[in-house]
């Protein structure tokens, strides 16, 4: 561990105070378990802000610049030593086999989620020796044998042709991402698109009659459904309307902290009807009370208390920023002046609030804390069953069910 990840360790074992018991089984129990970031992002490094300020100068436009900043997070560590050590030591302090990685940018545009999703199959050639992809359970546990590491494809929207000539059509794309390994898709991202209501949607309107086609289509070819930005009513109903497991990668429980992204008990059960799993992320605004290691775990025992733990699982929603390797901040030259469409929240939603982005809160959940995530559910009375579930087993359990014949929905 660097100073960094030293510090963020002390932070939560500050809160936690473990028993040395307690300490012990929990860190055995997270380096024998197969542990999946139910959704996160493998660690990624400071855009080549030098780059990115010079493209400026010669007159690129926004877009571009973005372009180059997410490229550069996401492969700068491939030809940079200092930056490449730091990336392998993150994976291997977290104690993670498998991340269900977010490789495929914001929205259902096929040009724009091809983007992501090709960074990441560079990666994951350039060092498959380290970091490999994965498609299956399968891929998972080989990679948890021979002490390797693995990402699983998710897309941030459902790829759509957008040429609007019949529903068959403009489905074509989800089949051919399968086909290049993404697992799982958003239906929404927080705003309304032709599938449904996002979460962040006053209207709460549902599903609609093209959603159910597309959850159809996902079924038919092996696409997890995810409906972590979506709206409680759009939720619900896609919870009921699928055939396979239908999961919200990455929420926390409306019960304990009331925000548009977190799920009600009703959507909860749902979820779990459908055999599908809530994940509980890391982010201090989502989880209310005190916005630390504390509170995630008592969101983490809510659900379990609730669902039980069979539909439990952990999407940090979070990754591990790389500090060996820095250059000049690319968002110093990066003027933002409106908010993209996706990040389009209600009026005085305390996602961007000061309180919720102080880093002594992050830092008790830091991504390289992902064995203190083990120790806090040892301490809170779990069995090493369940807490092998939640850390891993769930996400792994839903990607066999995903492969094999589609179950007959729920009633409406």
């Amino acid at each position: 561990m660097n100073e960094w990840m030293k510090k963020a360790r002390e932070a939560a074992l500050a809160i936690l105070q473990p028993t040395r018991r307690d300490l012990e089984r929990g860190l055995a129990l997270h380096a024998d378990s197969t542990v999946c970031d139910a959704y996160g992002f493998s660690p990624t490094t400071s855009p080549a802000g030098a780059a990115v300020a010079r493209a400026l100068n010669e007159g690129a436009t926004p877009a571009e610049l973005q372009d180059m900043s997410e490229e550069g997070m996401m492969t700068t560590w491939l030809r940079e030593p200092l930056a490449e050590a730091e990336y392998r030591d993150a994976w291997e302090t977290a104690g993670v086999t498998c991340i269900f990685q977010n490789a495929g940018e914001e929205g259902q545009s096929v040009k724009r989620l091809v983007k992501r999703l090709a960074r990441f199959t560079f990666v994951t050639d350039e060092r498959r020796e380290f970091v490999s992809r994965a498609t299956k359970a399968d891929d998972i546990m080989s990679a948890k044998r021979e002490g390797r590491h693995c990402l699983l494809f998710s897309a941030n929207g459902v790829p759509l042709a957008e040429e609007w000539v019949n529903v068959q059509h403009e489905l074509g794309y989800v089949r051919i991402f399968r086909q290049l390994g993404v697992r799982m898709m958003h239906l929404t991202y927080n705003r309304r698109n032709m599938l449904g209501d996002g979460c962040a949607e006053p209207a709460d309107a549902g599903l609609s009659d093209f959603g159910r086609a597309a959850i159809a289509e996902m079924n038919r070819v092996g696409v997890i459904v995810d409906v972590a930005h979506s709206g409680q009513r759009t939720s619900l109903e896609a919870a009921r309307a699928s055939s396979r497991p239908v999961v919200a990668s990455h929420t926390a429980c409306m019960a304990l902290n009331r925000h548009v992204r977190n799920k009600g008990d009703d959507v909860m059960r749902a979820i779990a009807d459908s055999g599908g799993f809530v994940g509980i992320c890391t982010l201090p605004a989502f989880l209310g009370g005190n916005g630390t290691i504390s509170a995630f775990l008592d969101h983490i025992c809510y659900a379990v208390r609730l669902l039980g733990a069979d539909h439990v699982a952990i999407g940090t929603d979070a990754g591990h920023p790389i500090r060996n390797w820095k250059e000049e901040d690319a968002n110093a030259v990066m003027k933002v002046n409106r908010p993209r469409w996706e990040n389009f929240w209600p009026p005085g939603d305390p996602v961007l609030a000061p309180e919720w982005n102080r880093p002594e809160l992050s830092m008790t959940m830091a991504w390289t804390n992902w064995p203190l995530y083990t120790v806090g559910l040892v301490q809170r009375g779990l069995s090493d069953d369940d807490i092998r579930k939640i850390t891993g087993g769930n996400v792994m359990r839903v990607l066999r069910e995903t492969d094999r014949p589609p179950r007959i929905p729920a009633a409406q």
